[in-house]
C-alpha cells in the first residue's frame, strides 16, 4: 500500500473511532433505558451502522492487510460500496435531519464527524487510492443489500418497541403506506449513487488510460 493512503486511512480510523467511542458515551449518559436497551438503539443508527463499516474498511487494509477482512475491505467493489453508503448518510444529514435538532457541546463535534468529516474523508479516500476501472453496472443493484438488511432490522425492533431512529421511517407516525414510499425513495437514492459511482469508476479509469488509481500505489 502507497505510504499516503496508509497515512490517510489510519488517521481518519481514528478519527473515526474517536468519534463513534464518543458518541456511544454520550448516548449511554443521556439514554433512559438499561445499557443494553441504549446499546440496541445506538447500533439502530445507520449512520452509526454505516461509520463502523467505514472505521473497519480504514483500519483493516492499513494495519491488517493480510488479514481476511483487511483483504476484503480493500477490494475495489467493497470500498466503492461504502463510499456511496457513507456518502448517502452525509447528504440525508444535511438535507433531512440537520434542521430538525441543535446539538450543542461536544456532540455538535461528534455530530460533524459522523456525518460530515467521514463521509467526506472515505469518498476521497476511494476517489485517490481505489483501482478504477473494475466495478460493474450490476454492481450498484448488488450494494442496495445493506440498506434493505438495514430496513428489516429497523421494521422488526421498531415493531418490538416502538420505536424508530428517523421520522421519515417511523410506522407508527407515517403508517406503512408512506413509510414504505420513503424507504423506497432512499434506496432509489441509492441506487442512483451508486451507478453514479460506477460512472466515475469507468470515467477516471478512461482518464487515467487504465492507471489503477489518483494516487499510483
Amino acid at each position: 500500500m502507497h505510504g499516503a493512503a496508509r497515512g490517510w486511512r489510519i488517521l481518519f480510523a481514528i478519527v473515526g473511532w474517536l468519534g463513534l467511542i464518543a458518541q456511544y458515551a454520550l448516548s449511554l449518559e443521556a439514554g433512559t433505558r438499561s445499557v443494553f436497551g441504549s446499546t440496541v438503539i445506538f447500533f439502530s443508527y445507520f449512520t452509526v451502522l454505516t461509520n463502523v463499516l467505514v472505521v473497519l474498511a480504514l483500519t483493516a487494509p492499513a494495519l491488517f492487510p493480510d488479514s481476511r477482512l483487511g483483504r476484503w475491505t480493500a477490494s475495489e467493489g467493497v470500498r466503492a460500496a461504502v463510499a456511496m453508503y457513507i456518502a448517502v448518510v452525509g447528504l440525508i444529514y444535511h438535507t433531512l435531519l440537520d434542521a430538525t435538532w441543535n446539538p450543542q457541546g461536544l456532540l455538535f463535534y461528534v455530530n460533524q464527524v459522523l456525518h460530515t468529516v467521514m463521509p467526506i474523508a472515505f469518498v476521497l479516500d476511494w476517489l485517490l487510492f481505489v483501482p478504477k476501472g473494475l466495478l460493474r453496472w450490476i454492481d450498484p443493484g448488488k450494494w442496495l443489500a445493506w440498506p434493505l438488511l438495514y430496513g428489516v432490522w429497523t421494521v422488526i425492533h421498531g415493531q418490538l418497541i416502538d420505536w424508530y431512529p428517523y421520522w421519515f421511517i417511523d410506522i407508527d407516525e407515517l403508517g406503512w403506506g408512506r413509510t414504505a414510499m420513503n424507504f423506497a425513495a432512499l434506496l432509489a437514492v441509492f441506487l442512483v449513487l451508486g451507478l453514479i459511482v460506477v460512472a466515475l469508476d469507468r470515467g477516471l479509469a478512461a482518464f487515467g488510460k487504465g492507471d489503477s488509481s489518483l494516487i499510483p500505489s
